[in-house]
């Protein structure tokens, strides 16, 4: 440790000294035992900002890998088409669709049965009665089962159209009622919840407008027909063939006559001219997935190599030498080549995947689509296979990355994390032992410079004893 020298002028010139910056200058003297230790935390912080940037960027690469290892990721995606949109219109085509084509043949549109009133003059009306309200015609139409008849009966909370419609549609009546007013009056809309032959809606009962009493609103029982309500609209399945198989649906949202597929039928077509669907692997997002892939993986080697250099100022960068980077390295090459070969497919070669000097791959589309369109099911093997390019790719990443606490990056950040937990206890314990230094220093130096400001007034004094004693004046010495 080095010396801090105090001037203080003259002894007897009771000038003297600077306490506050004497002690700084001790105290700073003291606290060089810190240097190394905070020099050292900043070289663990730019290690930790580096590590956490490649942590991140093979995160990226691991997302990457996984949307193609996925078995509902990318390689799963289908497209289709339709020949004729206005008849037919792809909606969804899930995993389990399997490529190829289909002929649909339309005969007919699903449709949601719906009945209305007679006109009542005035909406405000005063009704009575009850009404009944059946979904379903049959013990059981296409599977489904007829709901039992459900009894309405008009009281004061529901004895006017409006009030009537929201008692309806606050129950459970599987229809949906409105007041539709035009010039000839207001009347009842109900509209089952439930397309297709089975939402089919049955009504019974009877309805007086008490305000007006020659108007019945309603239907009788159903046998004869209902007098006051009228059918608008048959609830009925759609009619059509899939491959020349006959098929019905309830709804026009088709789900499952072609697996996998959801298609929604618009129109009957005025000939008879069947709908060409087409089921094709959707090569588009495959393609767009595996540039991802090549795009991470050189954004991880691009990390490396800036690792192997120096700064702008020529400084090392933080983890140059690090062996956690030859681990980076080593393992990811690795990871390219010694997969299981599915079918065709035993390279990434043969995926348009090549690698280039510097480390990092480059990607040709074409060749990529060409695997694709010739042996799609072994480019799915390659990504997805046990032993395959995905899997031993996906493998190498759990055990580098910072995903896992087993990871090299999470290990590297864990033990620089430990040391840098060392370093800041033992500036903190120094910064205490200088904080007590400060303040024991700074009273012993100010006696002592309280004492070295008095001296003059102490040496007049002797001076006035000894003129006292001896008769001499020395002030005019």
């Amino acid at each position: 440790m080095g010396t801090v020298g105090i001037n203080f002028g003259a002894a007897t010139s009771g000038a003297g000294f600077d306490v506050t910056s004497t002690v700084s200058a001790i105290l700073a003297l003291s606290s060089t035992i810190e240097t190394p230790w905070k020099s050292q935390l900043t070289s663990l912080a730019a290690q930790d900002t580096a590590l956490s940037g490649i942590g991140t960027d093979l995160a990226t690469l691991s997302s990457a890998v996984t949307a193609l290892t996925n078995f509902d990721g990318v390689l799963a995606s289908k497209q289709g088409s339709s020949s004729n949109t206005n008849i037919l219109t792809l909606t969804a085509a899930s995993s389990g669709a399997i490529a190829g084509s289909h002929t649909v043949d339309v005969t007919s549109l699903a449709s949601t049965s719906s009945e209305y009133s007679d006109e009542v003059t005035n909406a405000g009306d005063t009704l009575s009665g009850s009404l009944s309200i059946q979904i379903g015609t049959a013990a059981s139409t296409n599977g489904v089962a007829a709901t039992s008849a459900q009894t309405i009966t008009i009281g004061s909370t529901n004895n006017t159209l409006a009030t009537l419609a929201t008692y309806i549609n606050d129950g459970s009546y599987g229809v949906t009622a409105s007041v539709v007013t035009d010039s000839k009056g207001s009347r009842l809309s109900l509209v089952s919840q439930s397309s297709g032959l089975a939402g089919q809606i049955k009504i019974g009962g009877t309805l007086t407008d008490q305000t007006t009493t020659d108007a019945a609103v309603n239907a009788s029982a159903p046998a004869p027909p209902p007098v006051g309500f009228h059918q608008g609209q048959a609830g009925a399945d759609a009619i059509f063939t899939v491959d020349g198989l006959p098929t019905t649906s309830a709804s026009n949202t088709v789900t499952g006559a072609i697996p996998g597929v959801t298609f929604q039928l618009l129109s009957s077509p005025v000939t008879d001219t069947p709908v060409q669907v087409q089921i094709t692997n959707d090569n588009g997002s495959v393609e767009t997935a595996v540039q991802a892939l090549v795009t991470a993986y050189n954004t991880v080697t691009a990390d490396i190599k800036t690792q192997e250099g120096n700064t702008a100022t020529g400084a090392a960068e933080p983890l140059y030498g690090d062996p956690t980077l030859s681990l980076l390295q080593s393992q990811l090459s690795a990871s390219l080549f010694g997969a299981a070969a599915s079918g065709k497919i035993s390279n990434i070669q043969q995926l348009g995947i090549s690698t280039n000097p510097d480390g990092t791959l480059s990607l040709d589309v074409p060749t990529l689509d060409s695997a694709l369109n010739s042996s799609f099911s072994d480019v799915v093997g390659f990504f997805q296979n046990t032993g395959s390019f995905g899997d031993n790719l996906s493998t190498a990443l759990n055990t580098l990355g910072s995903g896992s606490p087993n990871g090299a990056i999470s290990l590297q950040l864990a033990e620089n994390s430990g040391i840098e937990k060392a370093l800041n206890t033992n500036i903190a314990n120094e910064e205490l032992l200088l904080a007590t230094m400060k303040t024991n220093l700074t009273a012993e130096l100010n006696t002592a410079n309280q004492e070295l400001q008095a001296i003059p007034q102490q040496l007049n004094e002797v001076n006035e004893i000894y003129s006292a004693v001896t008769g001499y004046n020395t002030g005019n010495g």
